[in-house]
This record gives C-alpha cells, sequence and structure tokens, in this order.
C-alpha cells in the first residue's frame, strides 16, 4: 500500500516538473505571467517554469514580418476613386508591449496603413499618385512608425504594391502613352533623317573636296612632268652646243647639219617650210659647188611610171647598104663626137 503511494507521488512530480519545463526555439521569445501578471519574458533556451503558478501568456516571434493587406479604396484630390494595396515589413521589438500593448496588433496595423494611406493619397493628384510613390512610401513608412511604437512594433519599410485606377482612366492612360510613343516616334524619325542628311552633305564636301585636291595634285604632278621633260630638252641641247664648240666645227659643218634639219622638216606632207634668206644662198651656193665637182645629182626625179621604149623604125638611109657617102660621112662626124 505504501509502496503505491510513493508510485503515485513520484508520477505526480513527475508530471509537474514536465508541465514546468519549457523550451524556447531560436527566434522567438515566451511572455511568462505569474498569478495573471506578468512575471518575465523567456529567450531562446531550456527553461523552468513553476507549474499551474506561471504560465506562457504568448508566444512572441523575433523575426521580421511581412504584411500583405488587401487593396483599399483611396481618393485622390481630383476625385479619381482606386484601388491600393500595400505590403508593410515590421519586426517585434518590445515583446511585452507587443503582448500588452494593443489587443490585435496586426490588425490595429491594418486598420492605420489604410487610413493613412487615404490621408496621404487625398493630398495628391492622380498623376502625382502614380508617379510619387517613394515618396508615399517614405511618409508612410515615418508615420507607422511612429505611430506603432506603444505596441512594440518597429516598421522597416512600407511599399505600394498596385495601384489600380478605374477602367475609364486606364483607357484614357493608354491613349496617353500611345500619342506620346507615337510623338517619340515621329522625333525619332526627323531626327534620324536629319542626321542622315548631315551625314550625306558631309560626305558629298568631303568627296568634291578630295576630287578638286586630286585633280590639284594631278595637274601639278602633269606640270611639273612637263617642266622636268622642257628642262631635260634644254639641258641635252645645250649639252649638244657646247660638244659642237668643244670639237671646233666649222662653217660647213654647220651648214650641212642645217640641211639636214631642213630636209626632216619636209618629210611631212602639205607642211610649209619658211627659209631663211641667208640659209636659201648658202643652200643654193653649197648645190652650186656640188654639182661644179661632180657630187650629187640635181636631175629631178621622175616618179612616173615607167614607159616602154618604142620600136625604132628602119631608116632606110641609114639601114640601106648602099647609103650615100654624105651620109656615111655624117654618121662618122657624129660617132667621133660621142667619143670626146
Amino acid at each position: 500500500m505504501v509502496g503505491g503511494l510513493l508510485g503515485t507521488i513520484v508520477v505526480i512530480l513527475v508530471i509537474i516538473i514536465g508541465l514546468g519545463v519549457r523550451i524556447v526555439p531560436q527566434g522567438y521569445v515566451f511572455v511568462i505571467e505569474r498569478l495573471g501578471r506578468y512575471h518575465e519574458t523567456l529567450g531562446p533556451g531550456f527553461h523552468v517554469i513553476i507549474p499551474v503558478f506561471d504560465r506562457v501568456s504568448k508566444k512572441v516571434s523575433l523575426k521580421e514580418q511581412v504584411a500583405d493587406f488587401p487593396p483599399q479604396d483611396v481618393i485622390t484630390k481630383d476625385n479619381v476613386i482606386m484601388k491600393i494595396d500595400t505590403v508593410v515589413y515590421f519586426k517585434v521589438q518590445d515583446p511585452k508591449l507587443y503582448a500588452y500593448g494593443a489587443e490585435r496588433p496586426i490588425l490595429a496595423l491594418e486598420n492605420l496603413t489604410a487610413t493613412t494611406l487615404r490621408n496621404l493619397v487625398g493630398e495628391l493628384e492622380l498623376d502625382q499618385t502614380l508617379t510619387s510613390r517613394d515618396n508615399i512610401n517614405a511618409r508612410m513608412q515615418g508615420i507607422l512608425d511612429e505611430a506603432t511604437d506603444p505596441w512594440g512594433i518597429k516598421v522597416g519599410r512600407v511599399e505600394l504594391k498596385n495601384i489600380i485606377p478605374p477602367e475609364e482612366i486606364q483607357r484614357s492612360m493608354e491613349k496617353q502613352m500611345k500619342a506620346e510613343r507615337d510623338r517619340r516616334e515621329t522625333l525619332l524619325e526627323a531626327e534620324g533623317h536629319k542626321q542622315a542628311s548631315i551625314t550625306r552633305a558631309e560626305g558629298d564636301k568631303q568627296a568634291l573636296v578630295l576630287k578638286a585636291e586630286a585633280e590639284r595634285d594631278a595637274a601639278i604632278a602633269r606640270a611639273t612632268g612637263q617642266a622636268e621633260s622642257i628642262r631635260l630638252v634644254y639641258e641635252a641641247e645645250a649639252r649638244g652646243i657646247e660638244m659642237l664648240k668643244d670639237a671646233n666645227i666649222d662653217e660647213r659643218v654647220l651648214l650641212i647639219k642645217k640641211l639636214e634639219a631642213l630636209e626632216k622638216m619636209g618629210d611631212g606632207r602639205a607642211t610649209k617650210i619658211v627659209v631663211p634668206t641667208e640659209l636659201a644662198g648658202a643652200a643654193a651656193d653649197l648645190t652650186f659647188k656640188t654639182e661644179m665637182l661632180g657630187f650629187g645629182n640635181n636631175t629631178p626625179v621622175d616618179n612616173s611610171p615607167a614607159k616602154k621604149p618604142a620600136a625604132s623604125k628602119a631608116d632606110p638611109c641609114c639601114d640601106d647598104a648602099d647609103k650615100g657617102k654624105t651620109t656615111q660621112h655624117f654618121a662618122k662626124e657624129h660617132q667621133d663626137f660621142d667619143n670626146i
């Protein structure tokens, strides 16, 4: 009987000790109440509390949490009704205040976010609301962080997730956006045509400049070549004259050279040659002297086709065997004259 009682007492003690053991995971804290009042906050690890007297009032997560609130109807300054949903990032800093500061702190944070958003958007027009998200986010974060301090909550960031204007406004915005894109497209095309025209004009200008420079260089090269050619000709003539001077050539040789030059000049057809008077006289004198000395032949050259010699007719007075003495005597004198 006694052994059974002791066993029962041991079992009761084990159950009581088991009820008093609490293991707090990392990132969480337990708010402990003793006899209905706040007693302490248990951090991560192994803890023992007094059963029946102590109880865990609230388990609080110290991690950063994200609250995605549903869209709220807001009215802008220009009386446009739209829907905006928000995302709030917060973290519990004081577990005691979070447990006893508000009955339902997340619901309170949601309502506070909705009212703050309506107040801020009500001061802005539609276009400002669409283009001032960063400003609205920063202002809401400051207001919510200050308002949730008594609840032990630290608001780290607020984001406007979606801004949904009415369908009529959306169609108007789409038309406006299309018109703006058409305007930009027109401006870009005009700018492209302008740049293309400028580039083409610059290319034509550069081509003309290069062509003019090429023609100038070619003209300079031709002129330089002609000048060099003329210089070489005159240098050759000068060297020829110097050589003639050094050779002590007399006037006869010079006269023959002049005649050879005249002969070359007269080779072409339809060529008019003006011969100086002194040169013509010298040529005539030279021709006369060469004829007297028996050099050359001044007989004109007959370039007409050769004619066949006509058959000689028999002379009865000369061919006859019995021609007279007078005829024989005349023929003999003529033969003697030819032999002289």
